[in-house]
């Protein structure tokens, strides 16, 4: 029989001399009606996780603005799995640069929160992630990988000029072209290994690829991913508050399920999300 009340230790680990932060979290969990263990400043992780181990808790939250997240998180992590204890979900926070999450992540640390981040989505984490751990609610399944990159995008003022420099210059294969209403862009497809490119030429001075142009001019637009089950990624992507362009999939060239990315969530790179339907089916005409 589980207790109803959910226990979640506080630690700052390492050499931080700061504790602000960890206190206003502290007590939000409080507010939120959370029971908090807090073990101080300058914890060494094997103290965080003895403290754990004897306090029963249900998630270990840790906090770092020292810099040394990288080493200090994932230690927690592996003292746990010592002890038996991996059980226990970790999170943390800090002054932790974004490029640094994945490799958290890898390492073990179920969410990362930086700075800014609404006490009320740590709450909800830490409640989804103890609902997991004690079987009211199935582990998040891992998203698997993009199968492949659909195409890379070139936005260009002139298609048919584009066009011969890539097939008389460069030697690529014409698939074809079509003129996608809903984008507003004509787009020529060409052939490379399993991928394509895709240049785009806008059709309507309103349209994205025109204020691309008028904003970078010449150039990459978005790389396209392959993938399956778009509606359970983008589902994924949505709870993991990742930033959306579209929520839903939209109908795109060669009748794909298409759907992007904001630059923000991929470090300034547009990314779409592409699901195929069927086999490409693009016939060369005329504009």
């Amino acid at each position: 029989m589980h207790r109803e009340t959910i226990r979640v230790l506080i630690g700052k680990p390492g050499l931080d001399g700061h504790d602000r932060g960890a206190l206003v979290i502290a007590q939000a969990l409080r507010d939120a009606g959370m029971e908090v263990v807090y073990t101080g400043l300058r914890q060494t992780p094997a103290q965080i996780v003895s403290a754990a181990i004897q306090e029963d808790v249900d998630v270990i939250g840790l906090s770092c603005l020292s810099g040394a997240h990288n080493e200090l998180f994932p230690e927690v992590v592996r003292l746990l799995k010592e002890q038996g204890a991996d059980d226990i979900p970790v999170i943390g926070g800090g002054t932790i640069p974004e490029e640094d999450i994945p490799f958290l992540q890898a390492n073990g640390i179920r969410r990362v929160f930086t700075p800014g981040t609404p006490t009320s989505e740590i709450v909800s984490c830490i409640r989804e992630l103890v609902a997991e751990r004690r079987g009211e609610k199935p582990a998040e399944p891992v998203m698997p990988s993009p199968k492949k990159i659909a195409h890379v995008a070139i936005a260009v003022r002139n298609l048919d000029a584009a066009v011969r420099t890539y097939t008389e210059l460069l030697g690529f294969r014409l698939l074809g072209t079509e003129t996608v209403e809903s984008e507003k862009v004509r787009v020529a497809f060409l052939a490379i290994g399993e991928s394509r490119l895709e240049l785009l030429e806008p059709t309507d001075p309103s349209s994205p690829v025109a204020k691309f142009l008028e904003t970078h001019g010449e150039g990459i637009h978005h790389i396209a991913f392959e993938v399956e089950d778009i509606e359970g990624r983008l589902a994924a992507l949505k709870r993991a508050n990742a930033q959306l362009i579209h929520e839903t999939p939209k109908a795109g060239a060669g009748g794909h399920r298409i759907a992007f990315l904001h630059p923000r969530t991929a470090h300034g790179v547009l990314i779409e999300l592409c699901e195929p339907h069927g086999e490409v089916d693009v016939h060369k005409r005329q504009a």
